[in-house]
């Protein structure tokens, strides 16, 4: 979890629950993934991380979704489970079950996926062709602490004095990979070029993990049950809203995200604080169209700069073996040989690109974005057709 989810959850309270369940991370490590010859190292500023009001955290997806379903729950909303959804018409505003059951309401959020009912329904009104064929495929998988440890080597994962986040740059491929929960497990994430293992991700593992260095390879045999992922380049939506103003999509259904990406669940946690903050100043029917709208404009550009980076994150740690390469790698190491975090700034430098697109993608507040359109639009707007009522 990066600082600019974290620090959403924080500031509506649950810290505390966070730390039930999160390991906070404190540096990063970056080695070649076939030889594990280090290029370099990174422990996170705490003042630089308190400008962002959040932390680095580590921490099952499922053990987030539960906290989250816990307080929604503890909210007064309602969650029906088994109502897999077949049909929507947003004109109508209605949704129809499986089972038969139409349901209709003032607003439609689809918050389903890439792959649900609702993102093909606005691809569909915009003529937009969705992406058919995967460029990547990332491979996933948990090992448990327990067994990592009987392992000389992969038990070094667990023996960094802060708990680290663990990046390999090799030939076309990386991993990225962490301690998580409570440290009782060691998660990793492989993207490689698309392969031949669509039905045999346990195969497709074993063979990315064939020419890779020590430590990682040794966690071949431990792993059980990995799973296998396509990446896309899916094409964007021009319009997040369909014409009649109230329905909207959200999350990966509006901006997909490759797989596996430090900030795949964090786009869709802004969403929600977004509409959330937009939404508690609804005082009639007749602003909803414009809230949604609002939602819009406000979030359209963050995704897309966040997709940018992410993709670009993952292509310049899969960058092939090439005279770009190198001189990355060297550039990595002559910073460590120094002593240097490879994003600290030299005295009196300038900061890295890098540097300045982390700051820009952590230090994001999704809800002061929110309150700032309200001060500056919204609340203007009400203001005026208040006064011509009045007249």
């Amino acid at each position: 979890m990066p600082p600019n989810l974290s620090k959403i959850l924080y500031h509506w309270g649950l810290q505390s629950e966070v730390y039930s369940f999160a390991a906070k991370s404190k540096a990063i490590q970056i080695s070649r993934l076939e030889t594990g010859v280090l290029l370099g190292t990174h422990d996170w500023d705490e003042e630089v991380l308190r400008e962002t009001r959040g932390e680095f955290l580590f921490a099952h997806l499922a053990d987030l979704r539960k906290m989250m379903y816990d307080i929604a729950i503890g909210q007064g909303t309602t969650i029906r489970l088994d109502a897999t959804a077949v049909a929507v018409n947003p004109e109508k505003r209605t949704v129809i079950l499986a089972s038969g059951e139409t349901l209709k309401a003032d607003v439609i959020i689809g918050a389903d996926g890439v792959s649900g009912l609702v993102r093909p329904v606005l691809l569909a009104e915009q003529d937009i062709q969705e992406a058919s064929n995967p460029s990547l495929c990332m491979y996933t998988a948990l090992v448990p602490q327990a067994l990592a440890m009987k392992d000389p080597q992969s038990k070094k994962f667990f023996e960094p004095e802060v708990v680290t986040m663990f990046s390999f740059f090799g030939n076309n491929e990386s991993v990225i990979s962490h301690p998580i929960g409570g440290l009782s497990s060691f998660s990793f994430c492989l993207y490689r070029p698309w392969d031949g293992f669509e039905d045999a991700p346990a195969d497709g593992m074993r063979d990315a993990l064939k020419q890779v260095e020590p430590r990682l390879k040794n966690l071949g045999p431990m792993i059980s049950s990995p799973r296998r992922y396509p990446i896309f380049d899916h094409p964007a939506l021009d319009e997040w809203v369909d014409g009649s103003g109230r329905f909207v999509v959200v999350g990966s259904a509006a901006h997909p995200i490759p797989v596996g990406s430090t900030q795949s669940h964090a786009m869709g946690l802004e969403d929600g604080a977004v509409l959330a903050k937009l939404f508690s100043h609804l005082s009639t029917e007749s602003q909803i169209s414009d809230f949604l709208y609002a939602f819009q404009d406000l979030r359209q550009p963050r995704c897309e700069t966040v997709l940018a980076s992410e993709r670009g994150i993952i292509q310049y740690m899969s960058m092939p073996n090439c005279p770009d390469q190198e001189m990355r790698d060297q550039g990595m190491m002559a910073l460590a040989a120094t002593g240097t975090n490879l994003f600290d700034v030299a005295e009196g430098g300038e900061e890295s690109p890098e540097w300045e697109e982390i700051k820009t993608v952590f230090g994001y507040d999704a809800e002061d974005e929110a309150d700032n359109w309200w001060v500056s639009w919204g609340l203007l707007k009400q203001r005026s057709l208040a006064s011509a009522h009045g007249s």
